[in-house]
């Protein structure tokens, strides 16, 4: 008999919180972007409402526009690894970009933490959004590659890295002190991988993880991005202004996956969401109204511009209709970009309305209110197969993820939508995922051994 479906939840953890200006909340810690222990006690609370993973961004420049936590924190990878030794179940999913990267150091450093975590390791894969270009100066390149090029070297980079991963089969080590064999050779691999993008022979020096390999996690909807998550990705993680806008994508994404003879259950979308709990909707509100108060608003507009290709607003009164504001070719989250133009136009917004109208940690939606508001929310999202799951991207941290525990995981819960408990150990097992076979055991080896 087939399983109930079941609510997948992800924790987005930054910092003080995903508002722009929670870092100056009274609740806050200012530094908790490069403190690990805070961080750690982000990770231990999301594992006590049971989440199936802790996510982390990142991004690889920064300027005056980028966000207050963006600017001095942690490497995501290393990050990571000191959240799973202060954890035991929960999945821990890091970025890391296939257009500044190379696909063996990569492939290295997350079976490691694989390893080191138990088999709870993610792999974010970006192309790397950056609207300003200035990501290719720190890697002695003149220029940002266009769209569809870092997506094309993507294909390539992620085939790599999974081949890597199936350098040692399963049973490879036996350490037999009495033969004096620590291995058998005729079951490592080298890939000799022979791209446009990558030469690559391996084989990776360290074994498959109990989950076989990190799972993979993507957050492109454009048309190569959902082609490339189509193939390859395990959690694909959205945002869309409305439930219809999600349905769709949702039904436009998870048909493409035949063409690769993949089954639906093998693949979560996870809608982001920006919750604030209160024991009354005033009370709720009232949260989000004191971030609120908190920002000016020139200071969030050039938070705006990192996403519509660095403009400056400053040339702009806030009562200025957005339309008329110029805004230069965009070679970033092409997809966002286009979803914010098109609102721009159809609601005749003014510049002032922007960071309010399209971030979530900054938006009033139904995600803002009691916990049985926030519960019917999540549901009716879930229900409606808009999304399989949700990003949460808490305002502020850890006063919101501590609500969202304490009083919404509860309800979900009662509900028969989300898990008493965790029925296995590692991130795949969370997920409901099967650990992918290896491909030199699974088909007639096509490569010799080393």
């Amino acid at each position: 008999m087939a399983r109930k479906r079941q609510i997948k939840l992800a924790a987005y953890l930054i910092g003080s919180g995903m508002h722009f200006t929670s870092w100056r909340h009274p609740q806050s810690n200012p530094v908790a972007s490069i403190d690990v222990k805070a961080l750690q006690k982000l990770a231990q609370i999301a594992e006590k409402g049971k989440f199936d993973l802790a996510f982390i961004a990142d991004s690889l420049a920064i300027n005056h526009e980028s966000h207050p936590h963006i600017l001095n924190r942690f490497d995501p990878v290393v990050l990571i690894t000191a959240l799973a030794a202060a954890t035991e179940k929960i999945g821990l999913a890091a970025t890391a970009s296939t257009t500044y990267s190379e696909p063996y150091v990569l492939a290295r450093q997350f079976a490691s933490v694989d390893h080191i975590s138990g088999g709870r390791a993610g792999w974010n894969v970006v192309t790397t959004a950056d609207a300003t270009g200035e990501t290719a100066l720190n890697f002695s390149r003149e220029k940002h590659w266009e769209h569809d090029h870092r997506y094309e070297r993507a294909e390539e980079f992620i085939d790599v890295v999974q081949g890597l991963w199936d350098s040692w089969e399963d049973d490879a080590f036996i350490y037999d002190k009495e033969s004096g064999q620590f291995y058998h050779p005729e079951k490592v691999h080298e890939l000799r991988y022979e791209g446009e993008y990558f030469q690559v022979k391996g084989p990776l020096n360290i074994a498959r993880s109990r989950q076989g390999q990190p799972v993979i996690i993507q957050a492109g909807a454009s048309v190569p991005g959902q082609r490339l998550a189509a193939r390859t990705a395990e959690v694909v993680f959205t945002h869309w202004d409305d439930l219809e806008e999600a349905k769709q994508f949702y039904q436009k994404l998870k048909s493409q996956l035949k063409q690769f003879d993949r089954e639906e259950d093998e693949f979560h979308i996870l809608h982001g969401i920006s919750p604030i709990v209160g024991e009354t909707e005033e009370e709720a509100v009232r949260k989000y109204n004191e971030l609120q108060q908190l920002v000016d608003p020139y200071e969030s507009l050039r938070f705006v511009s990192g996403y519509m290709g660095n403009v400056d607003f400053s040339k702009y009164t806030l009562d200025t209709p957005a339309r008329k504001v110029e805004f230069p070719k965009v070679n970033s989250i092409q997809s966002q970009f286009n979803e914010m133009k098109k609102i721009i136009d159809q609601e005749n917004l003014k510049v002032g309305d922007l960071y309010t109208r399209f971030f979530g940690a900054a938006k009033r939606d139904g995600f803002i209110g009691t916990p049985v508001q926030v519960a019917d929310e999540i549901e009716k999202w879930f229900t409606a197969k808009a999304a399989d799951g949700f990003m949460i991207q808490f305002p502020l941290l850890p006063r919101d993820l501590d609500d969202f525990v304490t009083h919404v995981v509860p309800i979900l819960q009662e509900r028969g939508l989300f898990r008493l408990d965790y029925e296995g150990d590692t991130l795949r097992e969370h997920l409901g995922l099967q650990v992918p076979e290896n491909r030199f055991v699974s088909k007639e080896k096509q490569f010799s051994t080393f």
